[in-house]
């Protein structure tokens, strides 16, 4: 049995369910996360989560340290005992902190990425292994039993937008101009509905309300929301960010374009579909215990290597914070 320590920034929904499947596959996982709140974290609160993964990884109950997100690396290549796997989630390595995620990289001994973009970015060999997603909870539904669950209008046309409208790599008013510019094009009216915050077993029951989901990112890596959409059957228009032109690629009703009034066309066909959506045929691809197979490869892989890649002389590199939104602030 692998034995790891999971560091991560948050404990996000997939990264619970990644936790799971590797232990329902024989992976023991002793979680580490950063301590504080996501978007008030300081330097002093890295320092304690260094210290907390040195103790741990020095443990006689570790094989290997999984450094999920770029910023929870540092801590774990100046441990100077156990080989590292750094999972980089998107906006770590797209974002403002990719500078720290790519030098980081160079050192680890297995890298894991979610797209071919994002290993196209980084100057070593990396592993795509996307997220996945669990294909029985998110599944076709009845929509009119749907709708009334979330207390929608039963005779508008409802867009799905997942994501909170403060983040602006997801680019809400982009969004927004999008769907003002395909009413004229659809029958009846059309109601836009920015969704977040909500428990994650909720999230189906949003997705078979909807009619169409629009995601408008400036950067993504492999994001799950739309994997749980296409499983769902819900039609998604996108920005060709990450891999989301290969995740609609086949599936019926959905598309990808460039432009607001490609977007726009494209959403008023997914709101009148003239064919039935296949989306839920795409992501059986994607399911989680691939995702477990895959990163348990990754695994075996690195402890059949060199060891750790970088010594304890290096120390701490500075980092900045967490996983999606928020700064450090001084100690």
């Amino acid at each position: 049995m692998v034995r790891t320590l999971q560091l991560v920034t948050s404990r996000r929904p997939f990264f619970e369910q990644q936790v799971e499947v590797l232990e329902r596959n024989g992976v023991s996982c002793t979680v580490v996360p950063v301590p504080g709140e996501s978007r008030e974290r300081s330097l002093a609160e890295y320092a304690r989560f260094y210290a907390r993964v040195l103790r741990a990884a020095r443990g006689p109950d570790i094989d290997l340290v999984h450094a999920n997100y770029g910023l929870t690396a540092p801590a774990a290549l100046a441990q100077p005992v156990r080989p590292v796997v750094l999972s980089l989630w998107g906006s770590d390595l797209l974002g403002p902190y990719g500078t720290l995620s790519e030098q980081c990289a160079r050192f680890a001994d297995e890298v894991v990425v979610m797209s071919e973009e994002m290993a196209g970015a980084l100057d070593r060999d990396a592993t795509v292994v996307p997220h996945g997603i669990d294909t029985e909870r998110f599944a076709p539904g009845p929509r009119e039993a749907a709708v009334d669950a979330v207390d929608w209008d039963p005779d508008a046309r409802h867009v799905l937008f997942p994501y909170d409208t403060e983040r602006a790599e997801k680019n809400y008013p982009r969004a927004e101009r999008v769907v003002e510019r395909a009413r004229p094009a659809v029958d009846g009216p059309v109601e836009l509905h920015a969704v977040s915050g909500v428990p994650h077993e909720a999230v189906p029951t949003y997705m078979n309300a909807a009619d169409a989901m629009l995601l408008t990112s400036e950067r993504e890596g492999s994001p799950n929301a739309v994997k749980e959409a296409l499983a769902c059957n819900l039609p998604v228009v996108a920005t060709p960010v990450g891999d989301v032109p290969d995740l609609l690629a086949g599936a019926e009703c959905s598309a990808v374009a460039d432009t607001d009034a490609g977007l726009a066309d494209a959403l008023a066909a997914a709101l009148a579909p003239t064919t039935e959506p296949t989306g839920r045929d795409r992501a059986r691809e994607f399911g989680l215990d691939r995702m477990g197979e895959d990163l348990i490869g990754v695994y075996e892989r690195a402890l059949g290597g060199d060891g750790n890649a970088l010594g304890g002389d290096d120390g701490v590199l500075n980092g900045d914070d967490d996983a999606l939104d928020g700064e450090v602030t001084a100690a």
